[in-house]
């Protein structure tokens, strides 16, 4: 099959929506091309019906096509568009229409590398020095973003391929056929995903970061099957697992808002971590669970009650996880006193200052990366 300019791009936002976690096989890239071409390339809405017909396996998937669609072909971010049918003065987003002879074939691929390029440099980019329109990028960008809790062993056994003999089921299945000789059951024991405690520091301090650590929890709280728990903290202590609910994130944004009322003001770290371990944390819900603090460690109060306090909280989590966005900056050093006071109990410590590293801390969480403090 000899690819032309526009099949280039859409080969090109196949890889993207395999990045953005859609399984993008070649065979479905095939019938992709093919349904593309015959419903009209250059209509943007036959191309959006060819890949949520072809690439698209699961109704998860679906969301992700359409969050990866108008992130890659909108052209208000400066991404690659096919050139329009009628002429029009030249463009620097445009891409150049190939001829017969294949002229113009390099140029498209400058164009698209350089908007892959463009995509890689906002993953690694702080978010407190990003403009409004990489933020609402940025923004899209999350819909790829699936944390994942790590699991845990129960004392219930499920059927499985290995591991102990199954004598129960084994019997069971040797008795219904008479006596006679089966083959043999096996078993291990059931898995269930860990319960996940994120608390967002939504301080006046971190309020160049606050956005952007609550869609991550926005993110997470997305999974099913697993019971993640979101707190914010200020000068008060505020559970806001309800309103992450939504599948939404534009309206969960909102109703956070809405439910904090001291969005950056103070920071009270120590008082608000003993409040959260005597209302809930002690009654089981940071008992065993992953428990993550978005904060960069500044704490108006004694440095020493947070320490005290985690150190009950290392007692009871599984594991304690410190995210500060500040400290992805160069020549970053952890001298605040809350900081500094607390890290001794913190099993990982990460920045959360990019997509990149909440895209660490994610796996982190989920066991598959393991990073000291």
């Amino acid at each position: 099959m000899t690819i032309r300019g526009g099949d280039e791009i859409l080969l090109a936002f196949g890889r993207a929506l395999r990045a953005g976690g859609v399984p993008v096989t070649p065979d479905r890239t095939h019938d992709f091309l093919s349904a593309a071409a015959l419903l009209g390339a250059d209509d943007p809405g036959a191309v959006r019906t060819a890949g949520r017909s072809t690439l698209c396996a699961s109704p998860d998937d679906l969301s992700r096509f359409d969050q990866v669609f108008e992130a890659f072909f909108n052209p208000r971010d400066g991404l690659p568009r096919r050139r329009p049918a009628t002429h029009t003065e030249p463009s620097v987003t445009d891409l150049p229409v190939d001829d017969e002879t294949g002229e113009g074939v390099e140029e498209a691929d400058d164009v698209i590398r350089a908007a892959a390029s463009a995509a890689e440099v906002l993953r690694h980019r702080d978010v407190a020095a990003m403009s409004a329109s990489e933020k609402q990028r940025l923004a899209a960008m999350f819909a790829t973003l699936r944390p994942r809790p790590s699991l845990r062993r129960t004392a219930r056994h499920q059927r499985w391929r290995r591991g102990q003999v199954d004598a129960s089921r084994t019997l069971r299945e040797s008795l219904r056929r008479m006596g006679e000789p089966s083959t043999i059951e096996w078993r291990r024991r059931a898995r269930r995903p860990r319960r996940v405690v994120l608390l967002v520091d939504v301080s006046g301090s971190m309020g160049g970061y606050a956005d952007v650590l609550l869609r991550f929890a926005h993110a997470a709280t997305r999974r099913r099957g697993v019971r993640t728990e979101v707190f914010t903290l200020g000068t008060r202590l505020t559970r806001v697992t309800r309103e992450m609910a939504g599948p939404d994130p534009e309206r969960a944004m909102g109703a956070v808002a809405a439910a904090v009322p001291d969005w950056s003001g103070g920071t009270r770290l120590g008082v608000l971590l003993r409040e959260f371990l005597d209302r809930w944390g002690q009654r089981g819900v940071a008992r065993g669970a992953v428990v993550v603090i978005m904060s960069d460690g500044w704490e108006r109060d004694d440095p020493a009650l947070l320490g005290a306090q985690m150190r009950r909280l290392a007692l009871l989590a599984r594991r304690v996880v410190w995210c500060n966005p500040r400290a992805g900056r160069a020549g970053f050093a952890p001298l605040a006193g809350g900081l500094a006071a607390a890290l001794p109990y913190v099993d990982d410590f990460v920045s959360g200052h990019s997509l990149a590293a909440l895209e660490q801390l994610a796996r982190i969480v989920a066991g598959v990366e393991v990073r000291g403090a």
